[in-house]
């Protein structure tokens, strides 16, 4: 699961794969803005197949690692 989020992480901010770890934080290490974050969960969820991740829960999803458990949990 965390190859699959790490490819789409790269391909979609633009990013090589040693940046993407379980430990990078979207806005600190990625610099990822609202925007490119939402477009970001958008691929995941159509990707993983998985409903909507709820807006509360988006906040909470400060690191890559926060993302996998969160897939892990609800897949």
């Amino acid at each position: 699961m965390f190859e699959t989020l790490q490819n789409l992480i790269c391909d979609q901010l633009g990013v090589e794969a040693e940046q993407v770890t379980l430990e990078t934080s979207f806005l600190n290490d990625l610099h990822c803005d609202s925007l490119e974050l939402i477009e970001l969960i958008n691929t995941v969820e159509e990707e993983f197949e998985i409903d909507e991740i709820p807006e509360e829960t988006l906040g909470e999803l400060k690191t890559v690692g926060d993302l996998v458990e969160y897939l892990e949990n609800n897949k």
